[in-house]
């Protein structure tokens, strides 16, 4: 049901998600689907969770054997084509905090952020600034990606070469950082 939720998620939406939608399209009533879910928020959050896993998963995936620029960049696109492929279940993702250490999206957001971690070791970043530079990261892909999704993107240029151009800047920032050391 989670993954018909967040088909449904990606075709009309995050915020067009409704349990009477999900369940007209999975031909039952509404009130069956609370025998799966606790309620919208439920629901939100589940989908939520499940994006933040695939998420992670592609990144992670992508990143593995690379090192340095060759990891920012498999990690950028990564994350780029997941949100492209799946707009309205990564939109989900957005503002949605776990309640706590056991919540599968705490889980599900971890993953998603060790494969950014995993980056940010080629770089060799101070530990006190990981959390900035992680922070730095996810801002610059998840702008790009969730701007191009929208439709965000209306001038001439071209948008792949505009986001090799980010991939670039983003590289020779936390290399200049590294070599530069804390603020």
């Amino acid at each position: 049901m989670v993954a018909a939720a967040a088909a449904l998620a990606d075709e009309v939406g995050a915020a067009n998600l409704t349990m009477g939608l999900l369940a007209e399209r999975l031909g039952v009533r509404t009130p069956s689907l609370y025998k799966h879910v606790g309620g919208q928020e439920d629901l939100n959050r589940r989908v939520a969770a499940l994006a933040l896993s695939e998420a992670g998963d592609a990144v992670g995936g992508a990143v593995q054997g690379y090192a340095g620029r060759d990891a920012l960049a498999a990690a950028a696109r990564a994350f780029r084509g997941y949100v492209l492929e799946h707009p309205g279940r990564y939109a989900a993702t957005v503002g949605m905090e776990p309640t706590g250490p056991d919540d599968p999206l705490a889980a599900a957001a971890q993953r998603l952020l060790h494969a950014f971690t995993a980056v940010l070791r080629g770089y060799d970043i101070p530990e006190p600034d990981v959390d900035h530079a992680l922070r730095a990261l996810r801002s610059l892909c998840h702008g790009f990606a969730t701007l191009q999704s929208a439709g965000g993107f209306q001038w001439s240029a071209d948008v792949d070469e505009s986001f090799e151009w980010l991939i670039a800047f983003a590289d020779r920032g936390l290399r200049s950082y590294a070599r530069q050391g804390r603020r």
